[in-house]
């Protein structure tokens, strides 16, 4: 019984359906399912699943942003349920991520955090066009281990330099990470500025960013 709920949380997700995450979500509760495990045995297997076929061509970026939807309703139902029970997911690391100053995109940086969220992170939306010091401020105060930083522009490119260098000036490096990405964002950029991981899309984010917490 338990095993056909998780793969019904998990097919929510391969099908981006947010309410019927949702429902399974109140489900579990319900049944006094752990919350920890409906999430991992039941939606995380979805998300893997939806990172594979996003992987092979299969599925697209709408497809990604409507599982990423569908996640975000099933953890709003039961993040209450685990702070009640007093349980906790692992936490894999800290991430500070927002668009850099100047850049108001918003959709890919949310993407990215909205999947590391999913995938075990604690991730700290600065949002978009956030002053560079803010970065390194919030790394600082929360301890991260990654910070994610988001440029569609040509012109905003270069504060991700900047941000970079006030992290080593601040004494950050190189136990912060950085990643970066965006739309002109190469992997030659990407060296050129220093910066420890880099990628193209959303799920690869979720793997670059494992791999630099050792997980």
């Amino acid at each position: 019984m338990k095993e056909d709920l998780f793969q019904a949380m998990a097919q929510s997700i391969i099908e981006g359906e947010a309410e019927e995450a949702e429902r399974l979500a109140r489900q579990a509760v319900e049944q006094s399912i752990e919350p920890v495990e409906a999430i991992n045995k039941g939606y995380v297997a979805g998300l893997d699943e939806v990172g594979q076929q996003f992987g092979c061509g299969e599925m697209f970026l709408p497809d990604l942003v409507q599982a990423a939807e569908a996640m975000k309703a099933a953890v709003a139902v039961l993040e209450p349920e685990m702070a009640r029970r007093g349980s906790s997911r692992h936490v894999l690391g800290k991430v500070v991520i927002g668009t850099v100053e100047g850049d108001i995109h918003d959709i890919g940086k949310t993407l990215v955090a909205t999947m590391l969220s999913a995938s075990g992170f604690e991730v700290y939306d600065l949002g978009v066009s956030v002053p560079l010091q803010k970065f390194v401020d919030k790394a600082g105060e929360v301890g991260a281990d990654i910070v994610g930083l988001s440029a569609l522009l040509t012109t905003t490119m270069v504060k991700q330099r900047k941000v970079i260098e006030d992290l080593a000036r601040a004494g950050l490096r190189p136990k912060v990470k950085v990643m970066v990405g965006g739309a002109p964002v190469t992997r030659g950029w990407a060296d050129e500025i220093g910066a420890d991981g880099y990628s193209e899309d959303a799920m690869g984010a979720v793997a670059v960013a494992k791999q630099l917490v050792g997980a």
